[in-house]
C-alpha cells in the first residue's frame, strides 16, 4: 500500500505544472496534467485527420484558394511568434485548414492543428485583425495546453486517481502507438466533448490578444470582433461562443487587455 501512496504522490507532482513561459499578460498557474504528451498528441492527430478526410470527402476542405491563402498566412504570422510564449511550439507540427460550413467557430487542437470555418470569416465579415483576435485566441488554448487539462480531469473523473494511475503506468510499458490506440477509450473526441472553463477562456483572451500584438495584428480587434458576435442570433448563439459569454463585462475586460498590449502592438508595425 505505501508504494501506490508514494507513486500516486510522483504522479500528481510530476502531473502538475506550468504550461507557459513568463508573459506581459501574468497568465501561470499550475495545471493537472496526468495525460502523457504523446497520448494526447496522438489524439489530436488521430481526431484531426478524421475531420480532414471527412470534410475532403464532402468537398469542403479548402475549396476557396484566396480564403485558404488569407488565412493561412495570418496563422503563419501568429505562429512566427508562439516561441515567446512556449519554445517547443515552434517544432510542433503545425497545420492549417479551412472547412466550408455555416458555423461561426475556429479551434487550434492540442499541438498546432488549425480548423478555420468558413461562416466565421463570411457572417462576421471579419477584417484581418479580426481574424487574428478568432485564431490567435484558439491558438493561445494549445500553448496553454488546455485540451490535455481537459482531458486529465476528465481521466480522473472516469478512472479514479488510482485506477488512472495504474491504466498509465500499465500503459507506460508497452509500445507507445499502441497505448494511444488504447487511450481512445478515455474519449478521443473529448477535445470536441469537453467545453473549456471560464478560467481558461479568460487565459485565452488575455495570451491570445498578447499573441497577435506582438505579431502585428491590432489587439483593438477583439473588441469589434466580439461586438459582432454579439449581433448574432442570440436564441442560439455561435458555436464559438458556447463558453465565451459575450456581454459588456467580457467587452470592457478585452478593452482593457488591448489598451495594456497596445504599446507591444505599436512596436511590432514592421509588418
Amino acid at each position: 500500500m505505501k508504494y501506490w501512496i508514494l507513486f500516486l504522490l510522483i504522479f500528481l507532482t510530476g502531473g502538475c505544472a506550468s504550461t507557459i513561459l513568463k508573459n506581459e499578460s501574468n497568465i501561470s498557474r499550475k495545471q493537472l496534467l496526468l495525460m502523457p504528451e504523446y497520448m494526447v498528441a496522438n489524439m489530436a492527430r488521430d481526431s484531426y485527420r478524421t475531420v480532414l478526410k471527412e470534410a475532403n470527402k464532402q468537398n469542403k476542405l479548402n475549396i476557396n484558394a484566396s480564403q485558404v491563402s488569407r488565412v493561412k498566412k495570418i496563422s503563419n504570422q501568429l505562429i512566427a511568434k508562439v516561441p515567446y510564449f512556449k519554445t517547443e511550439a515552434s517544432q510542433w507540427s503545425w497545420e492549417i485548414n479551412v472547412e466550408e460550413s455555416e458555423d461561426v467557430n475556429a479551434y487550434c487542437m492540442p499541438y498546432g492543428k488549425i480548423m478555420v470555418y468558413s461562416g466565421l470569416i463570411q457572417k462576421l465579415n471579419l477584417t484581418d485583425d479580426e481574424l487574428a483576435a478568432v485564431i490567435g485566441h484558439e491558438i493561445s488554448h494549445a500553448l496553454l495546453e488546455h485540451g490535455r487539462e481537459r482531458m486529465s480531469t476528465a481521466a480522473i473523473q472516469q478512472l479514479g486517481l488510482i485506477g488512472f494511475a495504474a491504466y498509465i503506468s500499465n500503459k507506460s510499458s508497452r509500445n507507445k502507438s499502441n497505448a494511444a490506440v488504447q487511450a481512445a477509450s478515455l474519449g478521443a473526441t473529448l477535445f470536441f466533448a469537453l467545453p473549456n472553463s471560464r478560467m481558461q477562456e479568460r487565459e485565452a483572451d488575455a495570451i491570445g490578444l498578447e499573441l497577435a500584438a506582438r505579431s502585428g495584428f491590432n489587439p483593438f480587434a477583439a473588441v469589434t470582433l466580439w461586438e459582432k458576435m454579439k449581433k448574432q442570433d442570440t436564441k442560439k448563439p455561435p458555436e464559438f461562443l458556447s463558453t465565451h459569454p459575450s456581454d459588456d463585462n467580457r467587452i470592457e475586460d478585452l478593452t482593457n487587455l488591448a489598451n495594456k498590449f497596445k504599446p507591444i502592438y505599436e512596436s511590432n508595425q514592421s509588418y
